[in-house]
């Protein structure tokens, strides 16, 4: 049974990439989906505050809305990620761990409050996780606990370099395969369209 009824009020790229949900990019004005309907009723979307998880944030807002369903964001702190780049000496991260996870958490909740304030989330119910540990494994967990519908996620992250779109990449495919439920993979917008998610 195909979810796709539902997104079909959406008007986006078709080079968008689905697990479980297909999309058609029909005109937004026509919907084909009742927001009665309990086919989405709670949608995760973790971030990394990357473009592509940015773009991702903005789908996720614009079912939300359509579906009448409230939003989990979720930030998942990779301490492993960021002390293996310290080894490497690609991040500066102090000796003391607690500190950086505390300064890591305050740059997290700044990061997800500028999102939550942005034009695309208005008139969306959204609330908001902080955790610790391996992101596909937090993501997949959060799906899994708590009774999530569909998890939307940019299909690759990081901010420049591209061991950065490789591990979240990673992610991305690890976490298509363990979520349980529908995963709505979302490309960076071509330069053409791009969108100012925080606008």
């Amino acid at each position: 049974m195909t979810n796709a009824w539902c997104l079909r009020a959406i008007s986006y790229q078709p080079s968008v990439l689905v697990h479980g949900i297909a999309l058609a990019q029909i005109p937004t004005g026509g919907s084909f989906m009742d927001k009665d309907s309990d086919l989405f009723k709670s949608i995760l979307v973790p971030v990394d505050f990357s473009p592509c998880s940015n773009e991702a944030f903005r789908v996720a807002c614009q079912v939300a809305r359509l579906c009448g369903a409230v939003l989990l964001v979720l930030h998942v702190i990779d301490i492993s990620a960021l002390a293996a780049f310290h080894r490497l000496g690609l991040l500066a991260v102090p000796s003391d761990a607690a500190p950086q996870r505390r300064r890591l958490r305050h740059h997290a909740r700044l990061n997800i409050r500028q999102l939550l304030e942005s034009k695309v989330a208005a008139q969306v119910k959204i609330t908001r996780l902080i955790v610790e540990g391996a992101p596909f494994v937090e993501i997949a967990k959060v799906a899994r606990t708590g009774s999530i519908d569909l998890v939307v996620m940019g299909s690759y992250g990081g901010r420049s370099g591209s061991v950065d779109k490789i591990f979240f990449g990673s992610t991305a495919e690890k976490v298509v395969r363990t979520a349980g439920c529908p995963v709505l993979t979302v490309p960076l917008a071509t330069s053409a369209g791009q969108r100012n998610t925080t606008g």
